[in-house]
Formats: structure tokens, sequence, C-alpha cells
């Protein structure tokens, strides 16, 4: 079983990764902008009303759509999807699902989809 403090530690090793300030997520700067590869799922839990962190669940980027239903597919007690990542190139991790040696394959694509070149040949 992974945990946010897994999520957080392999993701501050790669180059150039900020740690967002107001909620946990974790980007990459890309020409001056910030570009997130890892978040923390904001989960609908009643209608009408926001969205809360589910401190189970992150988000993480892959490189399409294809992919995420590929590993929706082949693995759904760890992964999976909702309507607002409909055409995202995003895939639901949950956390007790996952081991810590998953979270760094995964975190790793999940970096090498967002950095820029220059940083993307120098990851860790």
């Amino acid at each position: 079983m992974a945990t946010q403090a897994d999520v957080r530690r392999i993701a501050m090793k790669f180059p150039g990764v900020e740690e967002g300030v107001d909620k946990f997520a974790f980007s990459v700067p890309v020409k001056g902008k910030l570009k997130g590869f890892v978040w923390v799922w904001m989960e609908r839990v009643t209608p009408k009303k926001p969205k809360v962190a589910n401190p189970g669940v992150i988000a993480a980027r892959v490189a399409n759509v294809a992919q995420r239903d590929l590993m929706i597919a082949a693995e759904p007690v760890k992964f999976f999807t909702e309507p607002h990542y409909a055409g995202f190139p995003a895939v639901l991790v949950r956390l007790k699902a996952v081991t810590a040696a998953d979270l760094k394959i995964l975190i790793a694509e999940a970096w090498r989809c967002q950095a820029p070149p220059d940083l993307s040949t120098t990851q860790p």
C-alpha cells in the first residue's frame, strides 16, 4: 500500500519539480508555466457541492487516453477514471492498491509526459 508520503518522496526526486502550495500536487515548469503531472483527486462527494480532496487517490498524467484505457482494463483495482477526465490523458490511482515500486514507474512516466526536453534527459 502506497501513501501520499511515498508520492511526495518519489515526485520530488525529479528535476524541476515544484509542490503545490494550496493542495497536494506536483508540477514542472514548461516555458514559464507550471504543468501538473501528479495531483490529488478532487472528488464530488455531494451533488451541487464543491469537490473535496480524496487523499487515497491521485491523478497521474499518461501519454494519451488510449494508454489510460489500457491501464484501467488491465488493472481496474489499481486504476480508474471518471467523467471529468473524459478525453484527458490522466489516470486515477487508488493508493491502497499500488506499491511504492508501482508509483516509481507511474510517476516517472507522468513526469516525462510533462517535462521539457532539457529536463527529461536528466531524470534520476
